[in-house]
């Protein structure tokens, strides 16, 4: 107990006073897990509504290899980027390895299955007599799928929370492809694991909190959001 009361009040000690290091490793986990939810979010729900109503041969394994995706682990995700952007694999010519934007790219992949997995759920429990009308009234076929995404934007809105959830809660990954560079690549998560590699738990304990503070702030402005669009349709 004592550890744990020394650990909150020294992450009371960092936010107060503004500390540069932690205010500078929270605002890259904020830009990195920010920045790769905005690009799952633009991948997913488009290809989520396709899936949910495209018919084509293979849709039922390609929704499962979605699913699965689902639970991919982390240490997986950044093993595969790793080799992908590693000076001798496909994209090594980019230089990406150990940079902020092969966070991103990790974080994307982690947290793309949970946005078009949840995106096919949301679409499907969508009236279909609403898509017939849709098209009786000579909507195009981006006009439709914004029609729906409007539909369903409350669903939609739980998916962002939980890519963004995925997205800045894993640790494995980062650390794989962004290699916790003090400056440069150090996000909570990995900084977190550092600390307590090094025994300095009340500073580990103190990043948790921070990191917990910025999910739920995020996630309390989405639940907002989504809570005036239920009282607008009720």
């Amino acid at each position: 107990m004592e550890l744990l009361f020394d650990g909150l009040t020294e992450a009371w000690r960092l936010l107060t006073s503004f500390d540069p290091e932690v205010v500078r490793i929270a605002l890259l986990t904020i830009e990195v897990s920010g920045l790769a939810t905005l690009l799952a979010l633009a991948i997913g729900v488009p290809l989520g509504t396709w899936l949910a109503f495209g018919r084509f041969r293979g849709r039922r394994a390609a929704v499962g290899a979605v699913n699965a995706g689902m639970g991919m682990p982390p240490v997986v995700v950044g093993l595969i980027v790793s080799i992908l952007l590693w000076r001798s694999g496909v994209l090594g010519v980019l230089g990406l390895i150990y940079t902020p934007v092969a966070m991103i790219l990790a974080q994307v992949v982690i947290a793309l299955p949970v946005v078009v997995g949840l995106t096919v759920a949301a679409m499907q429990q969508i009236d279909p007599a609403l898509r017939l009308q849709i098209r009786a009234l000579g909507a195009s076929r981006w006009q439709s799928l914004l029609l729906l995404m409007q539909e369903a934007k409350l669903a939609l809105l739980a998916a962002a929370m939980a890519g963004f959830g995925a997205a800045i809660s894993e640790v494995g990954a980062s650390m794989m492809v962004g290699g916790n560079i003090a400056g440069h690549t150090r996000v909570l998560t990995t900084a977190t694991v550092l600390e307590v590699n090094k025994g300095k738990f009340e500073m580990a304990i103190a990043l948790s909190v921070v990191l917990v503070l910025i999910i739920v702030i995020v996630n309390v402005i989405l639940t907002r959001s989504q809570q005036r669009a239920f009282r607008r349709i009720g």
